[in-house]
């Protein structure tokens, strides 16, 4: 009995097609059955349509000190495409809770994803269904590309392309709160520089005024000469100092409040759209052959391997019986 013959499954590439071959009507049978199954399934599927934009972001150049200042020289320019970063930056956008919300209500998902709202954790749910049909990513050419699924084409198209619109208002408004803070304190220093200019002025010209009057009173103009610089010349040219420092002061902060008042006025694009969404024709989802092939190549492969374990059970209890 010890020498009783152990199952020959070696299962080298001949073996295995000479056991296919003896099993061919179950696994034929297994097939056929496999395939019809995965074609009704299919076709109840609710079918999804895609729309897709694609934009670039643009360059974060100051659109202020490119447009106002004579000196700057950055890299970069308000009409130049933005780098990685910008792109990266623009995803988070797109990922925001204020787009995310603004379409969720403009659509009305919650409906349209026949999600009731008595339900266990439906905002989760909704939440999950809107990750699950709206994506973003990076490409390859530093494109960001926004992708909708819909069973409804025109809404898969028409969400897209408000996702797009709305990058722009959720970025200014943003930017527009710090940008107004930043206005607001370069307002007050400019405007109070210039009121010290003019103080200043006016205090220089009080005091011409005086040492004319002075000279016109007294006695012969040289002496009044020297005794009206001697009397008020240390004053007049620390007041002429005050005056040309506060002048330049003036004009930096002029050149400064012009361009905060820019940054707080602009609504500029962050974005160039180079693909708008349209309504497909044709649904991206499901695929009938794909889902047809894969469904049967995996139920032939479990078939076999189900009954490569059945045979090898009952060889080996054939062999313990005759033990």
């Amino acid at each position: 009995m010890e020498n009783s013959k152990q199952p020959g499954y070696n299962f080298s590439s001949v073996d295995l097609l000479i056991y296919i071959w003896k099993k061919r009507v179950i696994l034929i049978g297994v097939g056929l059955i496999a395939g019809i199954l995965s074609i009704i399934i299919s076709l109840l599927i609710t079918p999804m349509f895609q729309s897709t934009v694609i934009m670039f972001p643009v360059s974060n150049a100051s659109i202020s000190r490119d447009l106002l200042s004579q000196n700057y020289s950055g890299s970069q320019n308000v009409h130049g495409f933005g780098e990685e970063e910008q792109a990266e930056q623009l995803l988070q956008i797109l990922n925001s809770e204020p787009i995310r919300s603004r379409i969720i209500q403009k659509y009305n998902l919650m409906e349209h994803y026949e999600i009731q709202p008595d339900e266990k954790y439906p905002l989760t749910r909704l939440y999950d269904e809107y990750k699950s049909n709206i994506n973003f990513r990076l490409t390859e050419f530093m494109s960001v590309e926004i992708s909708v699924m819909d069973k409804d084409p025109e809404y898969a198209a028409n969400m897209a392309n408000d996702i797009s619109n709305l990058v722009d208002t959720a970025y200014n408004s943003m930017m527009k709160e710090r940008a107004v803070e930043a206005f607001l304190l370069v307002e007050r220093e400019y405007l109070e520089a210039a009121r010290n200019l003019e103080t200043l002025r006016d205090s220089m010209n009080q005091l011409s005024e005086q040492v004319s009057e002075h000279m016109r009173t007294t006695g012969g103009p040289s002496n009044n000469l020297v005794r009206a610089i001697s009397e008020n010349g240390a004053l007049y040219i620390s007041m002429m100092n005050s005056v040309r420092y506060e002048t330049a002061l003036v004009t930096d902060l002029s050149l400064k409040y012009k361009e905060a008042r820019l940054e707080a006025e602009q609504n500029l694009p962050h974005k160039f759209v180079v693909e708008q969404a349209w309504p497909s024709e044709k649904k991206a989802y499901p695929k009938k052959s794909l889902i047809v092939i894969v469904s049967t190549f995996s139920s032939l492969l479990f078939a076999l391997i189900v009954l490569i374990v059945i045979d090898n059970v009952r060889s080996r209890v054939a062999i313990q019986k005759e033990q």
